[in-house]
């Protein structure tokens, strides 16, 4: 698979995914789109370095956009690609589309996650090079403008305390 590729998996609701207003609970769609991650990591060839390194996959940030609800026992898949990064993290876009019935191909929900993978012997974060280097990834696509105002944003929230 080509890195930059669209890493699909299919998904249907289950009782055990719903909320209190009986479509999928907010919670699992993160839950969910760490299997998107997974996948998309398998797909590429990192598992086995990953692995053999001891690498921990982590999150820096993530945000979602909720449009249309996923009610029991519907269908959906859910589509992870890289779409950027720069010498830390990598920038995946993940969509939830809906299979089957009157809206069919619509997006039910579109997240944007900030991810890499920390080095635990090293302390510290791989670098995006290295990877893009095992990967195969040699034309580094260009920075989408709505992933450059979320940097903005998240660079804004760096400073705030409880």
């Amino acid at each position: 698979m080509n890195p930059l590729d669209i890493s699909t998996l299919r998904f249907r609701v289950w009782p055990t995914d719903l909320d209190a207003n009986v479509h999928m609970n907010n919670g699992r769609y993160l839950s969910i789109m760490d299997l998107g991650r997974l996948d998309l990591m398998v797909r590429v060839g990192l598992i086995k370095t990953v692995l053999k390194k001891k690498w921990m996959p982590v999150l820096s940030a993530a945000t979602i956009r909720y449009r249309i609800a996923l009610n029991p026992f519907q269908k959906f898949t859910l589509q992870t690609r890289i779409i950027w990064w720069d010498e830390k993290w990598f920038y995946m876009e993940q969509r939830f589309v809906i299979n089957g019935g009157d809206k069919d191909g619509a997006v039910a929900a579109i997240a944007f996650v900030k991810g890499s993978f920390y080095d635990r012997k090293a302390r510290a974060t791989v670098p995006s090079q290295i990877l893009t280097d095992m990967i195969g990834v040699k034309d580094k696509p260009e920075k989408p403008s709505h992933i450059a105002s979320w940097i903005a944003a998240e660079d804004d929230m760096k400073g705030l305390t409880l």
